[in-house]
């Protein structure tokens, strides 16, 4: 099977679920990796009890980029520890792969975790071994014939565009090379999951970047689905396609990425998207906004998808008794997609203004009403 990507053909594996589109296009069918229900944990320390974990549910599908984000201490390094077996739950139940983590014996979670590779925000490689080893340390632990393991750490060194570091010391390695060797370790075990705690949280941006897009390229090429977690919207901007906020030990907001980004909810998540999607008035307007005398009202539009063809700003502008002003715009690649921000001042009389509304509502834009404080 066959994968068509741009002008591009990648193999794909022969029991990959899903099927060809009439594009040629490969579309995974839905099947669930990691279904957490009900999960709460605590953790007993001298100032008390933590409840790092509070009622938290989520599905992630097979092939998903799923980002986790919130503050620290919200609970997303518990959640993921939860994931691969390092913590247990108080109450709830965590399946990975289809087992249930708290039915399984300690050799089972051992064949489960190779199918679940991790990557550090700190690398956890071994400074004063090579990049060879480092690799393949998974695979000498588990009594892989040498010539097995010759051939993995070339195919996933490849992968990461290591080949020429293999006998480099990591010490003598970059910060995005140590985070690269990290990701083919992770991938020596031909893992289903990926898990990432706050991968790029070290790097410096243009590193960050292009970490992120070899991420995103193991996902599409390779098939792996990716856990993430990070207090960095940048992050989940760029590669994911599902996303949830964690505050206080619980999931507070969830959804696709164009959903969360487009209508947030709740008060931390609308924190977190304006750290990326500027959509508020600059100050350096808001005073020149506050001097005028005429009637007027500032709305926000949002374009989304399909949305951003629509000539909605020119519809609006034809509007008999209003004048439009563009007070703020802003846009982001999202998803695969693009979102459009902008904040207009509408000027006219209360029926003209009515009238432009109704004309932005009805080519399914996003419209929210703003006051100037």
């Amino acid at each position: 099977m066959y994968l068509y990507t741009e002008n591009s053909f990648l193999l794909m594996p022969e029991n990959a679920p899903g099927s060809v589109n009439a594009s040629g296009f490969f579309i995974w069918e839905e099947e669930t990796l990691i279904q957490i229900e009900h999960v709460s944990k605590t953790f007993s320390g001298k100032y008390g009890t933590v409840h790092a974990l509070d009622d938290v549910s989520i599905h992630v599908e097979k092939g998903d980029i799923c980002g986790i984000i919130g503050f620290s201490g919200a609970g997303k390094s518990t959640l993921i520890r939860l994931v691969n077996g390092l913590e247990t739950a108080d109450s709830g139940k965590v399946t990975v792969c289809g087992k249930e983590l708290s039915t399984l014996k300690k050799p089972e979670l051992r064949t489960l975790r190779r199918k679940i590779g991790m990557v550090f925000q700190q690398f956890n490689l071994l400074e004063s071994k090579t990049v060879y080893h480092n690799i393949a340390l998974p695979l000498i632990l588990a009594k892989t014939p040498k010539a097995e393991i010759d051939k993995k750490v070339m195919e996933v060194l490849k992968i990461v565009e290591l080949e020429d570091k293999k006998d480099t010391y990591i010490s003598q390695l970059s910060g995005g090379q140590k985070q690269r060797v990290g990701i083919a370790r992770a991938l020596t075990t031909d893992p289903e999951l990926l898990l990432c705690d706050e991968a790029t949280s070290a790097l410096d941006p243009q590193t960050t970047e292009s970490i992120l897009k070899l991420l995103k390229r193991i996902n599409r090429e390779m098939g792996v689905t990716i856990l993430l977690i990070t207090h960095q919207m940048q992050v989940v901007q760029m590669i994911c396609n599902k996303v949830a906020v964690m505050e206080s030990g619980k999931i507070v907001e969830s959804g696709s990425v164009l959903e969360v980004f487009g209508s947030p909810k709740m008060p931390v998540t609308k924190r977190f998207v304006q750290t990326v999607i500027r959509d508020q008035i600059p100050d350096s307007i808001v005073s020149l906004v506050k001097e005028q005398k005429e009637n007027f009202r500032i709305e926000r539009l949002k374009f989304i998808g399909s949305s951003v063809k629509r000539p909605v700003i020119s519809d609006i502008c034809k509007t008999d008794g209003v004048v439009v002003n563009i007070l703020g715009a802003a846009v982001q690649a999202l998803e695969d997609s693009v979102m459009c921000v902008f904040i207009l001042q509408l000027i006219g009389d209360d029926e003209s203004i009515r009238k432009a509304e109704e004309q932005i509502d009805k080519n399914g834009v996003l419209r929210e009403r703003m006051e100037v404080e």
